[in-house]
């Protein structure tokens, strides 16, 4: 089983730049990856080439119920409950005599007292703002793992997967690296440019301010749609002439 560093912070800023490699495989949930990344270190594969990238990242909050009084308080003296029994058998430990016992059981009564006084109050300030109780966690869509390309074939084979079929790449987005295959980075920068560019093209143009030439408009269209006239035989051109002055 993968664990997590606890000081999750200090290794978060050692890499602050998404991984580049190519992807071994995908799934749908964080629980199939960390299986398939177990299975990669118990085939003796060099898992510190591996990384696991989550995309289209949404935070969920999931509603386990509605809050009352009596929840509120329940929570509260559970939670006061343990940390007395925390203290208690500190004092029980470090000095186990005849009146440790009183002491463990006063401390966890007293702990269980004060936190559901504490959760009652806090209960009656934010009731009116959030009378229900919930769970929050950060979900992705596709959960990626992804390694350097001198091992992916390698990975690949222990977990018995293809390799994923190419993207179509879009029809405003040039073919790069001579036509090598982009790696995870380089696809998801060249991603970004394309909606960057997309997004620009769709914005409408900006009227003129006061003062300002207006852009000169297109008179080609009206310049072809004007009607000519026609020069071709002798009555276009004795109706073009003004009459003579009469003598």
């Amino acid at each position: 089983m993968s664990t997590q560093s606890p000081f999750g912070g200090r290794v978060g800023r050692a890499y602050p730049i998404l991984p580049k490699g190519e992807t071994v495989a995908s799934f749908e949930t964080y629980a199939e990856a960390q299986s398939a990344v177990d299975a990669l270190a118990k085939a003796e594969f060099p898992v510190k080439e591996l990384a696991i990238v989550g995309t289209d990242l949404t935070s969920v909050e999931r509603i386990t119920g509605k809050l009352t009084w009596g929840r509120a308080a329940g929570a509260g003296a559970l939670s006061g409950a343990w940390f007395g029994t925390f203290l208690g058998l500190l004092f029980f430990i470090f000095a186990p005599t005849g009146a440790s016992v009183g002491i463990l059981i006063s401390a966890v009564l007293i702990g269980a007292g004060f936190g559901m006084i504490f959760s009652v109050v806090s209960y009656s300030l934010n009731r009116r703002r959030r009378d229900f109780t919930s769970v929050g966690q950060v979900l992705a869509t596709r959960y990626a793992i992804v390694a350097e390309s001198a091992h992916v074939d390698r990975a690949r084979s222990v977990l018995g997967v293809d390799a994923p079929a190419p993207e179509q790449p879009a029809a405003n987005l040039p073919v790069e690296n001579g036509g090598r295959p982009l790696s995870y980075g380089e696809a998801t920068d060249a991603a970004k440019r394309a909606a960057a560019e997309a997004a620009r093209a769709s914005q409408t143009p900006a009227r003129p301010r006061y003062g300002e030439l207006a852009p000169a408009a297109d008179t080609g269209d009206a310049a072809s749609a004007a009607p000519q006239a026609d020069t071709d035989g002798p009555e276009a051109s004795t109706a073009a002439e003004p009459p003579a002055p009469e003598r």
